[in-house]
């Protein structure tokens, strides 16, 4: 059977003073709202969450969608996600980066279905057109289903997929997907190597390079449950050790304490540098890469939400509240508290987050410094302000 998992953890730092510890960014409803009669309320944004778990509308039934997050957002996640069932979210005790979320969701799918089929999302991205997007996420199950089952006799490598958005630009906070071959019957492509975030330099040659050779690595994936876990199994076996203790249990009386013993203790890792990377060099893996040709957008900074934002004749562009500025060129505006006004004068590339207990305000070229600010803020300030 096939089934979403939605990763939806991380702390949103890059994000704050909007994103904090008790509405983290997958929940902050910073996105405009639909249209009435859409199936939203029409009178208060929406979160990435949500956005996240509509698209997926017309491709899944929706108890076949998971969301894995940190056990702390359980309550509000489950009270701004009415159709999401306790059993279906799938709580971190603390975060172990990507390949321990993803091991978690994909372990505990599996051991209530062995013949699972599991897209991966996050809850980070903005994807158009939505009903193009359900169509290539149906080819990626397609291939994904073509190798080797869990009972199979069917022999060759086991395939995980991959999504690739073709780069706009020299990105240099993307990963790359250097495409290979053409794989038939499928318009899909083997990926020959995963390249980290590069240089500038480096980002340039891939993007002259074109999209037929190299693609941005979007973190969205497809695989059988089964064959993901024998990655696992292969190139980080004490991560594995771990999970499959944990799927063990699952369902049963020692779950929640199996999980609280065994997950804090997991190595922490990217599931790119866990396994897509050593799987696209191993003969008993073939990991293929989905060309994806849609308006694709990571919201991870203030300047990748401002994109998401119609700007007026002088670049600023603005989310709540009021704006009115003097002499100013493209600023971002971001108020949470109604009846607030934000001005400026004589102000160029500028952000501004206003909430009701912190005011961010920084030169645009330096939001990715927003996460150092972040632990400053910690110390100095005190965690309420986180």
């Amino acid at each position: 059977m096939r089934y979403a998992l939605i990763i939806a953890g991380g702390s949103g730092t890059r994000l704050w003073p909007m994103s904090v510890k008790t509405l983290p960014k997958q929940l902050v409803p910073f996105l405009e709202a639909k249209d009435a009669g859409s199936g939203s309320d029409s009178s208060e944004g929406r979160s990435l969450l949500q956005e996240a778990v509509e698209r997926l509308d017309g491709l899944l039934p929706a108890e076949q969608v998971y969301v894995c997050a940190g056990a702390a957002t359980r309550e509000v996640m489950l009270e701004k996600l009415p159709g999401l069932t306790p059993e279906r979210f799938i709580a971190e005790p603390t975060g172990r980066d990507t390949l321990n979320a993803v091991g978690l969701g994909c372990a505990a799918i599996h051991a209530q279905d062995p013949d699972a089929v599991v897209a991966v999302f996050t809850a980070d991205h903005l994807i158009e057109p939505q009903d193009e997007l359900r169509k290539i996420v149906d080819q990626g199950f397609a291939l994904a289903e073509s190798g080797p089952g869990p009972d199979s006799n069917q022999s060759g490598p086991r395939t995980l997929v991959t999504f690739g958005i073709a780069p706009t630009h020299p990105a240099t906070g993307y990963g790359y997907l250097q495409l290979g071959q053409a794989i038939d019957g499928h318009e899909a492509f083997v990926v020959d190597q995963f390249k980290e975030k590069p240089a500038a330099d480096v980002a340039s040659t891939y993007h002259a390079a074109g999209a037929d050779k190299y693609l941005w690595n979007s973190g969205m994936f497809v695989w059988r449950a089964s064959a993901v876990m024998e990655a696992i199994a292969r190139f980080a076996p004490e991560n594995h050790a771990g999970l499959t203790e944990i799927a063990a249990a699952w369902g049963g009386p020692n779950q929640e304490a199996t999980l609280h013993r065994v997950f804090p203790e997991l190595k922490k890792i990217s599931v790119d540098f866990a396994i897509m990377e050593p799987a696209s060099a191993d003969a008993d893996f073939t990991v293929a890469a989905v060309p994806m040709p849609l308006n694709w957008l990571d919201v991870g900074s203030w300047p990748s939400f401002g994109e998401t934002l119609t700007p007026d004749p002088h670049g600023h562009r603005a989310s709540g509240g009021q704006a009115v500025h003097l002499e100013s060129t493209n600023v971002l505006t971001v108020n949470d508290q109604p009846g607030h006004l934000i001005t400026t004068i004589g102000c160029d590339d500028l952000i501004v987050i206003h909430t009701k207990n912190a005011t961010l305000v920084c030169k645009a070229d330096q939001a990715e410094a927003i996460k150092k600010l972040h632990g400053l803020v910690g110390d100095q300030a005190g965690p309420d302000y986180l």
